[in-house]
């Protein structure tokens, strides 16, 4: 019959194809207008793909979070080894920080320290615009997911209960249909059968009219809901699926191409940070250029020169005479008294500086435990430390005197009297500032002083005179005429030829002003005889006037108790300045 190959049709439409079109990848997963286009017969394959992107979407995060944990451990490590190698004490404290090497090695530590600080750079940004943003939409898009997939599996739901109807429907019509030619040819054969009485005719014609019947209205309603499912299978597979595999396809698209963006926060978070890393590494580069050997080397000159002067010439001791020696300073061994000492074979010698051992020093305030050289510069740095704190002081009072002049004159700002106690306490500081600086300024004067007897003391141990700078007297205009007490002076010009051309320039005879003050006093270790243009005579051990130190060319001015000025050499003087 006609209705019952429309049901089959209804039954072969509700069936789905395992095939799944790709040859239109740009059209929407519904098809449009286009029935062959679809994937409305791929519903499982569109919920295992939706699923799939989603599940990518998270293990992106899981890495991005896993790559963060890598950077920040990273930068913590950068951090800890920085640490380890930073000089413990301050740069002002520490005596190896003044060399080149240090501080290009503190300063590459402090640039592999500003790197460490990129890669947490990095590491939070990723934790913060990626892992934290792309978490947030993955449950967002779950959510999204379950309502479409919800909603298709509703109108799925209603399709079958539909088709089920139907079927439900046609086999009631197909029932009654046999009931009815059942009953119309029990109606037929009772009605030739003569034996049959008329009552059992009518009866059976009765049965079969109203089996007739039912058959009717089971077919009428066996069509009603054939059209009925019909309008809904339509409306299944041209609107209701579209339209959600539509909001599926839009929901995977934007999944996707947040996740696109999410791949490229990977990149630009290390682009970020590549300006900043280059300048570190260009810093570890300016570092290593900056090392100077040559000056390291002076920079330990400066440190460690002790200022003692160096050791006289070790004499020859004749122990064969020993009652007859004459006693001399350089001798070891020989008391300041001038008596010999008898020396046994058990008896030892004290060893000379440089090879002698460092006994255990006690620290002093003044410390004079260091050899002169460094016990002035401690001295030195100590008495600017204390002049700084001074000016700190003064500046603090008249801040607060300052104040007070406000409160003064403005009480509501605040009561004047309040201020007196920092102020007196300003002023005890600057008290006690004013005497340490005295105090340290007196320690210092002293060690300077010391610096300069030692380095007279060391030429005043040489056995024989060292020979005069080579270079001639410096030209001053205040050498004396009388200058040469021993030698007179010819006022006629030399002759080139007989006797040497002079080495020094003349002297300006301004010797006859008004003579300026002595700086200080020396004492003549040799004797020298002021044979050229400018010099003046001196006799071992005379006691002289310093007139003007040594400017740097081996020269300095001096003055004669018997008057007269000139220059000797440097190296002749023990100087002593005032």
């Amino acid at each position: 019959m006609q209705e019952d190959q429309t049901a089959q049709q209804g039954t072969q439409k509700l069936h789905f194809p395992m095939s799944l079109r790709t040859d239109f990848p740009s059209l929407p997963w519904g098809g449009g207008s286009q029935p062959e286009h679809r994937l409305l017969d791929q519903f499982e394959v569109l919920e295992r793909h939706t699923q799939w992107g989603l599940d990518l979407l998270d293990r992106y995060v899981k890495f991005v979070k896993e790559r963060t944990e890598v950077e920040q451990a990273y930068a913590k490590q950068l951090r800890s080894l920085v640490k380890k190698y930073l000089p413990k004490r301050p740069a002002k404290d520490d005596p190896e920080s003044k060399f080149s090497q240090q501080q290009s090695f503190v300063q590459i530590l402090q640039e592999v320290n500003d790197f460490a600080g990129q890669r947490e750079l990095v590491a939070e940004n990723l934790s913060v615009r990626v892992c934290l943003e792309l978490a947030k939409y993955s449950q967002e898009m779950k959510q999204e997911r379950k309502m479409h997939f919800q909603e298709g599996r509703r109108a799925q739901q209603q399709l079958e209960s539909g088709f089920k109807q139907l079927e439900n429907s046609k086999r009631k019509f197909e029932r009654d249909c046999r009931e009815a030619e059942k009953a119309a040819q029990t109606a037929e054969r009772l009605d030739q059968d003569i034996n049959a009485t008329k009552a059992d005719v009518e009866k059976a014609k009765q049965q079969a009219h109203l089996r007739s019947h039912m058959a009717e209205e089971s077919k009428n309603e066996y069509a009603a809901q054939l059209q009925r499912f019909n309008r809904d299978q339509a409306h299944f597979y041209f609107s209701q699926m579209p339209q959600i595999f539509d909001k599926l396809q839009d929901m995977d698209e934007r999944r996707a191409t947040h996740l696109g963006a999410g791949y490229g926060l990977l990149s630009e978070a290390e682009l970020q940070v590549v300006p900043i890393i280059a300048k570190c590494l260009e810093g570890m580069k300016v570092a290593a250029d900056a090392v100077d050997a040559k000056n390291d080397s002076q920079v330990l000159i400066e440190l460690h020169k002790s200022g003692f002067a160096r050791p006289g010439d070790v004499e020859f001791e004749d122990f064969s005479q020993p009652m007859n020696r004459v006693p001399s300073d350089s001798s070891l061994g020989t008391p300041s008294d001038g008596r010999p000492e008898l020396r046994g074979p058990g008896r030892s010698r004290a060893k000379r500086w440089p090879f002698g051992k460092k006994n255990k020093t006690v620290v002093t305030e003044d410390f004079s435990h260091l050899p002169p050289e460094q016990q002035r510069k401690r001295l030195q740095q100590h008495l600017e430390e204390r002049n700084r704190e001074l000016q700190k002081e003064v500046d603090q009072r008249e801040a607060l005197k300052k104040m007070k002049d406000v409160y003064e004159k403005t009480p509501q700002m605040g009561d004047p009297a309040s201020l007196e106690p920092r102020i007196t306490e300003t002023l005890n500081n600057i008290e006690r500032l004013k005497l340490e600086v005295q105090k340290y300024e007196a320690w210092l004067a002293e060690a300077e002083s010391r610096v300069l007897s030692n380095r007279g003391n060391s030429l005043g141990r040489h056995t024989r005179p060292p020979d005069p700078p080579a270079s001639a007297p410096p030209d001053s205009s205040s050498s004396n005429s009388g200058s040469q007490d021993n030698k007179e002076s010819s006022e006629e010009p030399l002759s080139e030829e007989g006797q040497d051309a002079p080495i020094y320039t003349e002297f300006d005879e301004d010797f006859e002003e008004e003579p300026a003050s002595p700086i200080g006093h020396c004492v003549a270790i040799y004797h020298f005889e002021g044979s050229s243009e400018g010099t003046i005579s001196m006799a071992e051990g005379e006691d002289l006037s310093l007139m003007e130190e040594d400017k740097g060319d081996g020269w300095t001015r001096v003055r004669r108790k018997q008057g007269g000025e000139g220059y000797v050499p440097t190296s002749y003087l023990r100087v002593t300045l005032n």
